[in-house]
């Protein structure tokens, strides 16, 4: 489905190597120390950064060239990024029509995926009205709504508390789950990885150092490193 083959990439001095093969709908745990490179993988996949050399593919065909629009992605971030001037409903709706010019079937959509996360009474107020965690599920609703494969998750949940983080945690499962969407999510929590994850992936030094299936995730793991990381984490 998705995969990263010999990429580089320099920021300053320092360089980016990366290699992943990432399986479909398989939901990938990206971990690693601070400043590891996570996020600049991620961007790399996105289209926020361009890579040296190397290629990165979708189902076989490269998507180097392409805008992040333009690639087949839906993407989640820590700050959700909502329009504080649009209602919920148009706020997800965004995710199908930048526009906003929807059909009836694209209004539908919009609504049963507000239905879907939870926020289905609050399609007419604006982001101000609503919490912290009411934001993050239009934000999740935004993003599952478009029709994309895959989903990129940089740390979306790590500022909400640790009851609401695993109530989301277990909706972005269950809704890949209906949606047969391969997910790429990026957290720090060892208990976030193993609670929804099938596999991970672990960087550090700049490159990816282990893989494996969530089950192999362990502080006894070969990898030094990443037996350290998990061992911190637990």
């Amino acid at each position: 489905m998705l995969t990263l083959s010999d990429v580089h990439y320099y920021y300053h001095r320092d360089l980016f190597h990366f290699n992943a093969h990432i399986n479909t709908g398989e939901i990938v745990a990206l971990m690693g120390p601070s400043g590891a490179g996570k996020s600049t993988l991620l961007a790399l996949v996105a289209g926020f950064i361009d890579p040296e050399r190397g290629d990165i593919k979708v189902e076989g065909q490269s998507i180097l060239g392409k805008e992040p629009h333009q690639r087949p992605f839906a993407m989640l971030f820590q700050e959700h990024n909502l329009f504080a001037h649009l209602t919920v409903r148009e706020n997800i709706g965004l995710g199908l029509e930048p526009g906003l010019k929807l059909s009836q079937e694209q209004k539908g959509q919009v609504e049963l995926a507000a239905q879907q996360v939870g926020v289905a009474e609050y399609l007419d107020r604006i982001p101000e009205q609503l919490s912290g965690g009411q934001r993050q599920r239009v934000a999740l609703a935004r993003c599952f709504v478009q029709p994309a494969p895959i989903w990129l998750l940089d740390e979306p949940f790590s500022a909400l508390d640790p009851v609401l983080r695993e109530e989301m945690l277990c909706l972005v499962q269950r809704l890949a789950s209906e949606r047969q969407a391969t997910v790429l999510m990026v957290t720090h929590h060892i208990s976030d990885a193993k609670a929804i994850a099938t596999q991970f992936l672990f960087v550090a030094n700049n490159q990816v150092e282990a893989v494996g299936d969530i089950e192999e995730l362990s502080s006894q793991h070969e990898n030094k490193q990443l037996s350290e990381f998990v061992r911190a984490g637990e």
